[in-house]
C-alpha cells in the first residue's frame, strides 16, 4: 500500500510518497501557489499524483505548537483535511510533524547544501521527514 506524505504550508506543499512496501519515504515535489487559499490547482495536481502512484492513505503533517495547543497554521491544516476529504475516498491521517522542517533543514544543513538550494526543496525534505516517522512507527 503506498501512503503520500504532505507537508502543507501557506504557500507551497511538500509531497513525498512511499514505496510501495511502506519501508521508505521518498520526495516527489513541491505544489506551489500564489495565494494561500487558492488551492483548486494544488487539489489537482495531488489527484493526478493519487492516481499516478495509487495512493490509498494521505498522511499529512499536523502543525501543533510546542506546547501541545493548537495555533493558526494547525487550524489551516484541519480545514485542509476537510478538503482532502472531499475531495478524494481515502483516508487522511494527521500525523505530529513539530520540528520536522527543522530536522529536514538540519539533514540538508549536514549535507553543505546552499541556502538558495535548501529553500528550493525544503517543503519536499519535510513530507519525507513527516512520512518516514510514520512509516517506521508502524514498521
Amino acid at each position: 500500500m503506498r501512503i503520500m506524505g504532505i507537508d502543507y504550508g501557506e504557500k507551497t506543499i511538500g509531497v513525498a510518497i512511499s514505496d510501495p512496501f511502506g519501508w521508505t519515504a521518498q520526495g516527489i515535489e513541491i505544489i506551489r501557489r500564489k495565494e494561500e487559499n487558492n488551492l483548486k490547482n494544488s487539489l489537482e495536481r495531488i489527484k493526478e499524483l493519487i492516481n499516478q502512484y495509487n495512493i490509498e492513505k494521505i498522511l499529512l503533517g499536523f502543525p501543533k505548537n510546542m506546547n501541545n495547543t493548537l495555533g493558526d497554521r494547525a487550524e489551516k491544516t484541519l480545514k485542509f483535511k476537510e478538503k482532502l476529504e472531499k475531495n478524494f475516498s481515502i483516508p487522511v491521517i494527521l500525523w505530529d510533524e513539530r520540528l520536522s522542517t527543522k530536522a529536514a533543514e538540519n539533514i540538508l544543513l549536514e549535507a553543505d547544501m546552499s541556502r538558495n538550494k535548501r529553500k528550493k526543496i525544503i517543503d519536499k525534505m519535510a513530507a519525507v521527514y513527516i512520512l518516514q516517522g510514520y512509516l517506521d512507527s508502524i514498521n
